[in-house]
């Protein structure tokens, strides 16, 4: 039996993992702060046998006392409306919480993966991403506390790689979406969701025709779970590369929500990417891996979990 410890387990990337891989017979500690991450997301969990969570800032010692045979660094605010909240939070948790969450797996000989994010790619001049694009970043903008304190994990992450030979995985993970966002995470699906249940009129910014690239969570856990178990030590994209415009997503959902909302635009947040699209072509390579569900039947799965909740 494998043993994993899970930072930012609460949350919403996270906590799915949490279920894939209890699933899947490994033990899990969950390590969560609660500042973005809800104990809602895995209470079916908190009485299992081979689940432990432990409520903690990773920012500060890690001590646990059990043999690690992976640390998943998931760990740090990961929207807008998040890391703009706690900035310095988010800045610390990509260095100190970064380096603790090493610390740990070098002491137990432990696989690390990093969460990191597409925004390392910033506003990019370069379409699609490959991994070996180095982004275009505004570091003192709204945006950068968390683009940078993910390219600075990633640094990390590597110079650990090289200098202590670690066993080390990064993904770079593109929009994701599905059941248990949070309602005010502040993003774009979650929010037209929402807003359309609600019957209130979606808020596009700038003109709509920005472009994301939108993969459904369980495809994002599975991309996740096939490169720990990969020999990989760079970065790799895991995201779905069907662009779609920020103004197409808030038409779809509004057609298969059934409401009765409108559009209202408004102005667009300084350093908010005009594209984003992953190439998956290494994924694809080296993880024989790519998204299989279909936009329209995410989005039903999330509008059906949203409007339960």
């Amino acid at each position: 039996m494998k043993r994993v410890l899970i930072t930012g387990g609460a949350g919403f990337i996270g906590s799915h993992l949490c279920h894939y891989l209890h699933d899947k017979e490994y033990e899990i500690i969950c390590m969560d702060n609660l500042i973005t991450g809800d104990l809602d997301n895995i209470t079916d969990l908190l009485k299992r046998k081979r689940f432990e969570f432990i409520k903690q800032d990773v920012t500060k010692y890690i001590g646990i006392e059990k043999k690690l045979d992976y640390v998943l660094h998931f760990a740090s605010p990961a929207s807008p409306v998040d890391y703009n909240k706690y900035p310095i939070q988010t800045l610390k948790v990509g260095s100190l919480g970064t380096h603790n969450a090493l610390g740990v797996a070098k002491a137990n000989d432990a696989k690390f993966l990093l969460a990191s994010t597409s925004e390392v790619y910033g506003d990019p001049q370069v379409h699609p991403q490959p991994e070996s694009y180095w982004g275009n970043v505004n570091h003192i903008g709204p945006r950068g506390v968390y683009d940078e304190s993910k390219r600075f994990a990633e640094a990390l992450t590597m110079a650990y790689h090289h200098t202590h030979n670690l066993d080390v995985k990064i993904a770079r993970i593109f929009n994701t979406y599905g059941p248990k966002m949070r309602r005010s995470d502040g993003r774009a699906i979650p929010t037209f969701i929402e807003q359309a249940l609600k019957d209130e009129p979606l808020t596009v910014f700038g003109d709509g025709r920005q472009t994301r690239s939108f993969c459904y969570i369980t495809d994002t856990i599975r991309g996740i779970y096939n490169l720990m178990g990969s020999n990989l030590s760079s970065p790799v994209n895991i995201g779905n590369p069907n662009e779609i415009s920020v103004l197409e997503i808030a038409e779809k959902i509004i057609k298969l929500s059934g409401s009765k909302s409108s559009i209202e635009y408004r102005k667009l947040p300084i350093d908010d990417p005009k594209t984003r699209k992953p190439d998956t072509t290494l994924a694809k390579r080296e993880l024989n891996w790519s998204p299989e569900i279909p936009l329209d039947d995410g989005l039903r799965l999330a509008i059906d979990w949203f409007r339960k909740k």
